[in-house]
């Protein structure tokens, strides 16, 4: 049996592509197969793939565009590994990732079924400085989120504190990424962390803490889409949810504070705001003491400190992202 799959899907990017497929081929270890899932490419995606000559790449063509986590579940079938890997068609592997995950794997019971590592984003300006900032603001302020586990590690990943990015840094074992029924193909956006919860039901996430991937963090979903996702991502986790957040998991203010980012940056500011006030209204006032959380109208309410910096953040970076003219706000700002 082949040691790792790595599932490559992609759609209409001819140009980025080599670079993914290179990374996989140019990885420490040899022993592996590359899953191309060319999800119905109408550009140059097939000359592209008829260039390599290299066996191990495989290609799987759709006859129509399906979506990528249909092109996942593709090569989940398709798959002759002991592990699968993914890998998206606009990001790159370091030479050693595949290798420092499975070491971190080879000690450890069979209860370890995946392992993931941290990601380097090419990030410049206001959008690296809202990122960087919203990451250490939504940490929990108590102590370090757990990177690595079984149960203990859901109530980080549904607050966001840690992202395992299962679209190109999650190596999992084959089986169990069957279990668990593949990548949710309703899902338009938080498919990543959705699929590792399933992982999770049937064993336990490893970490590897280096930025083994490099990702360009340009082109992002609509916020309507993004906010829609949210409240679908969250409907479906609700008893969980509810339980980590009585442990003290800000999770429901997190994903308003996400959602908000989106608006700004679109320059929906007064959409942004109120998802804003919505993160502080879902902010438990027990893990605040003394602030004000008397609810009604006129009442004043105080935000914690971490979303009050982050609304600043985000204003800030809004306006200095485009110029806004100034008007009577209407419907059309969201």
């Amino acid at each position: 049996m082949t040691r790792v799959s790595v599932i490559i899907p992609t759609y209409n990017r001819a140009a980025a592509l080599p670079t993914a497929i290179d990374s996989a081929l140019e990885q420490t270890i040899d022993d592996l197969e590359v899953v191309v899932v060319d999800d119905g490419s109408t550009d140059d995606t097939d000359s592209v793939l008829a260039e390599y000559e290299d066996s191990r790449v495989r290609p799987v063509v759709h006859a129509t565009n399906q979506g990528a986590n249909v092109a996942r579940n593709t090569g989940i079938e398709h798959a002759r590994g002991e592990y699968v890997a993914f890998l998206d068609s606009d990001d790159e592997w370091h030479p050693e990732k595949l290798e420092q995950q499975l070491a971190a794997l080879e000690d450890r019971s069979d209860d370890w079924v995946g392992v993931y590592c941290d990601t380097a984003y090419d990030l410049d300006g206001a959008s690296g400085l809202v990122r960087t900032t919203a990451a250490t603001l939504l940490a929990r302020a108590d102590d370090e989120p757990a990177r690595e586990g079984g149960e203990e590690l859901m109530g980080e990943i549904l607050a966001d504190n840690v992202q395992p990015g299962a679209g190109s840094t999650l190596l999992v074992r084959t089986e169990v990424a069957r279990e668990a029924g593949g990548f949710d193909e309703e899902l338009d956006r938080f498919q990543d962390p959705e699929f590792c919860l399933r992982v999770l039901k049937h064993g336990k996430l490893a970490y590897v803490d280096a930025e083994l991937v490099s990702r360009d963090d340009t082109g992002h979903p609509p916020a309507d889409l993004i906010a829609t996702a949210s409240e679908q991502y969250l409907s479906t986790y609700e008893d969980e949810v509810d339980r980590f957040e009585d442990e003290g998991y800000e999770i429901r203010a997190s994903h308003a504070l996400i959602v908000a980012k989106r608006y700004f940056a679109e320059g929906r500011h007064l959409r942004g705001c109120w998802h804003l006030r919505t993160a502080a209204a879902a902010l438990s006032p027990r893990h605040y003491p003394g602030l004000c959380w008397v609810a009604g109208v006129g009442a004043r309410r105080r935000p914690a400190p971490k979303v009050a910096t982050l609304a600043l953040l985000f204003v800030a970076v809004a306006l200095g992202q485009r110029s806004v003219a100034r008007r009577v706000p209407t419907d059309d700002d969201g």
